[in-house]
Formats: C-alpha cells, sequence, structure tokens
C-alpha cells in the first residue's frame, strides 16, 4: 500500500442485507452503477485519497456483510472504525427498523467517539418508498448524527453523503489526536530518500 499519505482513516459501511451498500460504494469510487446481483460475503474494501488542511488523508471504506451469519464478523471491524455509515433502505420498513439494532452494536463495539452518519438508500423508487424523509431526519436527530437520502442508481446526493463524513471524520480523528490514524513510516520514507539525494549527483 502506497505509504505517502499523512493519516489513515477506517470508514465502515454497515446494514442489512440488501440495502444498497455496495452499489453506493461502487456509485462513489467507480462513478457506475448495476444492479446488485450478489450479496456481499465477509468484508470488502476501497480506498480514497484525498488532500485536507495540507495533509494528504488515506480512507479506507469497508463494506460489510449485512446477512445475520456474518454478524461477527462485521462486528470485529466496529473497534478499528473512525466513522461508521448505518445505512437503511428508504422501500423497505424492517431495514428501517433494525436501525436499533445496528446503532445498538455500535454502542457496544465501537469506540466511543466514532462518528456516525444515517444514509437512506434507494430514494430514486419514490412509488415504494415507506419511510419517508421526515423519518429518517428524526431518526438521526435523536441520535445527534448527520442524514442524507441516497440513490446509487441516480447518483443523488452520494458525493455528498461521502465528501462530508470524510471531512467530518477526518477533522475529528486529527483533533482528538489519535495515534493510530499516523503514517509512522511516512518521515521514514522521506529521510531515506534525502539521504539518498544528498549521497549522489
Amino acid at each position: 500500500m502506497n505509504s505517502n499519505y499523512d493519516y489513515r482513516i477506517n470508514i465502515v459501511l454497515i446494514g442489512d442485507s440488501g440495502v444498497g451498500k455496495t452499489s453506493l460504494l461502487i456509485r462513489y469510487f467507480d462513478g457506475t452503477f448495476t444492479e446488485p446481483y450478489n450479496t456481499t460475503i465477509g468484508v470488502e474494501f476501497k480506498i480514497k485519497t484525498i488532500e485536507m488542511n495540507e495533509k494528504i488523508y488515506k480512507f479506507l471504506v469497508w463494506d460489510t456483510a449485512g446477512a445475520e451469519r456474518f454478524r461477527a464478523v462485521t462486528r470485529s471491524y466496529y473497534r478499528g472504525a473512525h466513522g461508521i455509515m448505518v445505512i437503511y433502505d428508504v422501500t423497505n420498513q424492517d431495514s428501517f427498523d433494525n436501525l436499533k439494532i445496528w446503532i445498538q452494536q455500535i454502542q457496544a463495539f465501537a469506540n466511543d467517539n466514532v462518528n456516525i452518519m444515517l444514509i437512506g438508500a434507494k430514494s430514486d423508487l419514490v412509488s415504494k418508498k415507506v419511510i419517508d424523509t421526515e423519518t429518517g431526519e428524526k431518526f438521526a436527530e435523536q441520535l445527534g448524527i448527520p442524514f442524507f437520502e441516497t440513490s446509487s442508481k441516480e447518483n443523488i446526493n452520494v458525493n455528498e453523503a461521502f465528501e462530508t463524513f470524510f471531512k467530518q471524520v477526518g477533522t475529528r480523528a486529527v483533533q482528538t489526536n489519535d495515534p493510530n490514524i499516523k503514517n509512522q513510516n511516512k518521515n521514514q520514507n522521506q529521510n531515506q530518500n534525502q539521504n539518498k539525494t544528498n549521497c549522489c549527483f
């Protein structure tokens, strides 16, 4: 993995199986959309490098399986997460009702100062929508967390949600002086490169 960065941040996507976590990830990172046909097995991730405040942040975004049989695997990623995006499907009442379970798991297994964002996915399916925007906003407000409704298919609010969260998580992680996010190898690599430059003409 390229070591030319200042901070490494872990973001985890959680939510019931089929709510659109993978589609959201692919839309943001690859700029494409395909109808999902396989559920995520275990955990997959993508990397985004962003410059903020004259520092380089490397965000590792982990796409977790929502199925019950993978919950133990998913929980193992909570502790190392700096930010967690909790996703439900606006056309699926059960996925919204189960948010309480996902939040309880965050409270039980994640760090106390982890950032959380609520995402209502598939907002383009207006005729099938059963969770209105106000209900999602109220749930997020009760927790004191940001909320976005998104559509991976129509590319609505996807970039805005990720970029807002990246900024919030990155800023908070640096302000709390989390030692786990600093790239300890960067200065060493820079010194090595400087030595190489000085020794030879």
